[in-house]
């Protein structure tokens, strides 16, 4: 590329001027004198004298001089000191998720580290006697336990430390130990199953033996037997044993919280309205999440097993619609949907 010094005069192509000066990057150059090119090479600071470069594609070297081809305006293929950021501007809001531009934006101003929050520490357990670690061999009553590579899943994607404390069995000892266990480990319990009312729901009991239950039971579907409590230092949040309601609680409830104690002010889009292409009714008096996938026509299909043990329909969804309780819809009605990130839930 050739500097064009500032006021050189001529004002038609063609014009042929001797080349006084070359200019890598990294280095610096005196002024340009009137009358003459400088080579320069991308990332190279543009000499006092010029105001605007030629691409080379639009010169020919003649022996020390350079023909200009095409005449160039002011400033062109020129970044000015300035024109991204000034002095006093605010370059990475507090609160923001730091991805790959934010950490190559404040390497480019020269800063070596940023202020920022540490990773929330979150310790998960699962209850029920009946679960078993994938590769083990299933008994009578067993199932295997699905829920741990869903919260894991999920919770890589918010960027937290997990702290895996594993399967506790149907037990109130047992439960309170392992909420202890949390407490001094971890900001944040996360469970699993237990939060019934039954013989063997353990983790609804040992929270109010071992912290403070504030919240059980919400107007959902699925996921109604959902807790949040203290225990300890530690936040606690149970989710349901079955792992839609699991997949389903953790996207609606427990992602934002997750978010808001780390800090982020990201503010969640509002859910786009989709076309129903299906008939579904919520007349049990439950707000409810329905999976479901967008289809050729631009619409939403929604899968024919709602059932909340059925990972299958979450696996093959793209979207939660989001229907009001006590409410009926129709093919053809709009319906608010909830979108599912690729890879993420």
């Amino acid at each position: 590329m050739e500097a064009q010094p500032a006021g050189w005069g001529y004002s038609q192509t063609g014009s042929v001027l001797p080349v006084a000066q070359r200019i890598a990057a990294g280095s610096s150059a005196p002024p340009l004198a009137p009358q003459t090119a400088a080579r320069i090479f991308t990332g190279a600071p543009l000499p006092a004298g010029a105001d605007a470069v030629v691409m080379q594609e639009d010169c020919a070297a003649e022996g020390g001089a350079v023909r200009i081809e095409r005449l160039p305006r002011a400033g062109e293929h020129v970044r000015r000191a300035g024109s991204e950021i000034r002095r006093g501007d605010v370059v990475i809001e507090a609160g923001t998720r730091l991805t790959a531009a934010h950490l190559g934006l404040a390497a480019s101003l020269g800063l070596p580290e940023l202020a920022v929050r540490r990773r929330l520490k979150v310790a998960i357990f699962f209850t029920g006697s009946e679960l078993v670690v994938p590769g083990q061999p299933l008994q009578a009553g067993q199932i295997y336990n699905s829920n741990r590579y869903v919260m894991h899943g999920l919770l890589a994607a918010e960027g937290v430390d997990v702290i895996d404390l594993g399967i506790v069995p149907d037990s109130f000892e047992a439960t309170c130990a392992a909420l202890r266990q949390g407490a001094t480990a971890a900001d944040l319990i996360l469970t699993s199953g237990g939060m019934s009312v039954g013989e063997e729901d353990h983790v609804k009991a040992a929270v109010e033996r071992e912290g403070t239950l504030e919240v059980w039971k919400i107007a959902v579907k699925p996921g109604k037997p959902v807790a949040f409590g203290r225990v300890g230092a530690a936040m606690f949040i149970g989710l349901p044993g079955n792992p839609v309601s699991v997949w389903v609680g953790f996207i609606t409830l427990v992602r934002d919280f997750l978010r808001r104690c780390q800090g982020i002010r990201e503010e969640a889009a509002p859910a786009p309205m989709m076309r129903a292409d299906f008939t579904w009714s919520t007349a049990h008096g439950r707000r409810e999440f329905v999976r479901v996938r967008r289809n050729a026509g631009g619409g939403v299909d929604r899968h024919p097993n709602q059932d909340s043990g059925a990972l299958s329909s979450a696996a093959w969804a793209d979207g939660l619609a989001d229907i009001a309780a006590n409410s009926e819809v129709h093919p053809g009605d709009l319906v608010a949907v909830w979108p599912l990130a690729a890879g993420i839930a």
